[in-house]
């Protein structure tokens, strides 16, 4: 392909106006199984087909297409927001700021998987067009944004790469933080356990004996282990999470049917059950390498069976086939006491208004080191013996 051939930018107002495979020679290049199931587009069209994004969600699909001669070289999943809900990196305090000054801040462009706090690579490119395909990209949302007024592009959970190469184009980067587990080639729990300092290893022991004398059993589901009941009981966990948190689910009943259908294999299921009776459990997504916590939900509580449910078991799941990590979600400085360390997670911006884009990026500098500064505190502060640790 020549390199020097002119690079056009279409935008799609959904997923099927690409063909998954043009789609996922980007998402996924060299097929087999995706290091980022969130990207891929039976994923991503689940929450499409689903009513979980599109009109009357306040996240309209605006994905961007860069082709050269007809070939696509790079995607983008990208969606016009009426809100800043589902995203997990906030900026509620940037659109009050903008709008108390007289701003507009929404609708804005968002570069996501939605609801989703899980890193990955969110300018997909063909393998050599890294950087020309992001280059693209970056450009194409920042027209788009500009051709329709609007205030603002964001692109979050990205990769450390694209973090990187996207402040070499001048986007502004913003640093956050999550918890995620690593596997040191550990035999299995009890290596990592041993791992551990003997405070956290007595208490980790307690945590999961507690758990597993809830009245039930737990057990692990995945691929063609899924039955409609599981979805049945799992969707009764999802609302009961959503009612807690945020008033209202932003997945629709839906969308775990269309995922049963097209994609069981990615998922795995952590089911705790009392005779007769589902009362918990966590969704996780599969990974080439990773394993990703998704959700959680309870119809009764007891004792340590959250810890047992989303940490422990992914572990437990982890080790057995040999995955790198585990990534359990968004917040949650509990999860350092039970083998998880604080990394840092990365966004990008481009505001339109040139005083309110000064007045954040003064913000971000501070905000980043305060991040850096709170992530070696709390990594000095891990569960793993001093000789791991050095």
């Amino acid at each position: 392909m020549d390199d020097s051939a002119q690079i056009e930018i279409t935008v799609l107002s959904a997923l099927d106006q690409i063909a998954p495979g043009d789609w996922d020679a980007c998402a996924n290049p060299g097929g087999g199984w995706p290091p980022d199931p969130f990207t891929t587009h039976r994923v991503l069209s689940a929450f499409e087909e689903s009513g979980s994004v599109g009109p009357g969600t306040g996240w309209q699909p605006r994905h961007l297409v860069a082709r050269i001669e007809g070939e696509a070289i790079a995607v983008m999943p990208l969606y016009a927001k009426g809100h800043s809900q589902g995203e997990y990196v906030f900026d509620h305090s940037w659109a009050h700021a903008y709008e108390r000054a007289g701003g507009r801040y929404y609708p804005k462009l968002q570069g996501a998987v939605p609801f989703t706090p899980a890193s990955g690579r969110r300018f997909l490119t063909r393998p050599g067009w890294e950087t020309a395909g992001m280059a693209a990209l970056t450009q194409g949302a920042v027209q788009l944004a500009e051709q329709h007024g609007l205030s603002s592009v964001h692109v979050t959970f990205c990769t450390d790469d694209e973090a990187e190469l996207g402040a070499a184009m001048g986007l502004m980067q913003r640093t956050g933080q999550q918890f995620h587990w690593f596997n040191r080639d550990y035999a299995g729990f009890d290596a990592f356990l041993a791992a551990l300092s003997s405070r956290k290893r007595k208490t980790i022991r307690k945590e999961r004996r507690t758990a597993q004398a809830f009245g039930g059993t737990i057990r692990q589901i995945t691929g063609a282990q899924f039955e409609p009941a599981h979805w049945d009981a799992f969707w009764a966990f999802y609302q009961d999470t959503g009612a807690r948190k945020w008033g209202h689910p932003y997945l629709t009943r839906a969308f775990f049917d269309i995922a049963h259908q097209r994609f069981p294999e990615l998922m795995m299921m952590v089911l705790a059950e009392r005779p007769g009776r589902p009362v918990a459990g966590a969704l996780n997504f599969i990974g080439r390498e990773t394993l990703y916590g998704r959700y959680w939900g309870c119809l009764e509580d007891h004792p340590c069976l959250h810890f047992e449910a989303c940490y422990y078991q992914a572990i437990d799941y982890a080790i057995a086939r040999g995955m790198a990590r585990v990534e359990a979600g968004a917040q949650g400085e509990h999860k350092l006491a039970r083998g998880y360390l604080p990394v840092a997670t990365h966004s990008l911006h481009w505001i339109a208004d040139p005083g309110f884009a000064r007045a954040v990026q003064e913000y971000l500098d501070a905000e980043r080191a305060a991040v850096d500064e709170e992530i070696e505190v709390l990594t000095s502060y891990g569960p793993f013996r001093k000789t791991q640790e050095e």
